[in-house]
């Protein structure tokens, strides 16, 4: 029994996409067990670059079976139309499951998230207005639609029709917005399910058959620690649990069949979206590190906003790594910080005049300034090392530093942007 755990150890845009891919060569099913279309995931290889959103990051490899678990939020059209695009560029078809169990993102479900930040304004929270809040209010109210209701129209109506006697009282009252109704609802419903019909099956059932078999899995995550709704930043996290414990539920495997949990951290750090971001920085030196940082420079994949930039922090990724249950970690984007004489880090926050290694609560957040240390930068191209021997000496101790801050062994080494450029320790 093999179960390997990808996720990511803070904010989001780690850099998981890559870990994925690479570890996903070696790997029968690749799963996606939470969020939706809302962030993305960089992929790069001989067929191009790629921001996958919902299909899992095995999809480029024919021996895998990729898996939608029951913890995602189905935008269908999405995976449609990233679908298409993949096969368009010459992409082979990938084998695709998706859970009959898992649950539909609905036209209102956008409509309400457009909304609300709108009600919002200066207050809102950052939103990709991908309905995932709304999406996964209606999970646990219970009005959500399944899978495997596209499938029994009754069943569908009466779903939807549960749905919109809420919603509609809020469209009309609250946005002063028109109000839906089922015909513009139930009928693209039932179509949308004839187009994915060939991919719906009990994915739990696959997956526990393949764990009698011995089969390599590999089950991945959106976002990162910080963005859990339970142990994160908020009210600023995502809506759907972003911890590898949660992989069991969305993924529908057992707890104890995950064996490895490999949380991927950025070399320094980035955040898109709002929330406390202890050790980010403004202006030229923000400006460097952005157009220096990935392929083409640190813009969400989703969204293509300019990330928010900072020094690596010691204190929320130690944290990070802690609420993943990491084994190893992945470090990515070590090759950017080539350019500078001296990398700052965060080592501790201070909050009202105290010092602290410790990741707070998020109302103490408000209040911290980071204690930042400085170490030796190498100023050189690292992109074609491929042993941690090779590497300049102060690059390797900057490495050893971050194992030492974390307390779990750093086993990949990401040098560019391409599956090949990586270390493995």
């Amino acid at each position: 029994m093999s179960v390997s755990a990808i996720v990511g150890a803070n904010w989001g845009d780690e850099g998981k996409g890559k870990m994925t891919d690479v570890l996903a060569r070696d790997s029968d099913f690749v799963i996606r067990f939470q969020g939706g279309n809302n962030a993305g995931h960089t992929i790069i290889n001989e067929y191009g670059k790629f921001a996958l959103h919902l299909l899992p990051s095995g999809v480029f490899y024919p021996h895998t079976t990729n898996i939608l678990g029951t913890g995602i939020a189905l935008n269908i059209p999405a995976f449609l139309s990233e679908l298409d695009d993949l096969v368009a560029r010459g992409v082979p078809k990938p084998n695709l499951c998706i859970s009959e169990r898992a649950q539909v993102l609905l036209p209102y479900h956008l409509l309400m998230d457009e909304y609300e930040e709108e009600r919002l304004g200066d207050r809102k929270y950052g939103s990709t207005k991908s309905g995932i809040a709304p999406f996964y209010s209606d999970k646990y109210l219970k009005v959500g639609v399944q899978v495997a209701d596209l499938f029994d129209e009754g069943r569908l109506r009466d779903r939807v029709a549960r749905a919109l006697e809420v919603k509609n009282v809020l469209f009309e009252h609250l946005y002063h917005k028109p109000m839906m109704s089922l015909e513009q609802v139930v009928p693209d419903l039932m179509a949308a399910g004839e187009q994915i019909e060939s991919y719906v099956c009990d994915t739990s059932l696959l997956l526990h058959n393949a764990l009698k078999e011995n089969k390599k899995i590999l089950v991945e995550g959106q976002l990162g620690a910080l963005r859990d709704p339970d142990h994160g930043i908020y009210p600023y996290p995502t809506s759907s649990s972003t911890l590898a414990g949660f992989a069991s539920i969305g993924a529908g495997i057992p707890p104890y069949s995950i064996t490895q949990v490999v949380a991927v951290a950025k070399a320094y750090s980035s955040c898109v979206g709002a929330g406390p971001f202890i050790s980010e920085i403004f202006g030229e030196k923000a400006e460097d590190l952005r157009e220096r940082g990935g392929d083409a420079g640190e813009y969400g994949a989703t969204t293509g906003r300019p990330r928010r930039m900072g020094w690596f922090d010691a204190v929320a990724t130690r944290y990070g790594c802690r609420m993943q249950g990491a084994t190893a970690v992945a470090l990515s984007l070590l090759d950017v910080l080539g350019y500078l004489d001296e990398i700052p880090v965060c080592t501790a926050y201070e909050i009202d005049g105290e010092k602290t290694e410790i990741f707070p609560v998020p109302s103490l957040l408000d209040r911290a300034t980071p204690v930042l240390e400085k170490l030796p930068g190498w100023k050189t191209d690292i992109s074609s090392v491929r042993e941690f021997s090779d590497l300049p000496a102060n690059a390797q101790s900057y490495v050893k530093h971050i194992e030492e801050w974390l307390e779990v062994p750093v086993k990949w080494i990401s040098v560019g942007p391409r599956r090949e450029d990586i270390i493995e320790m």
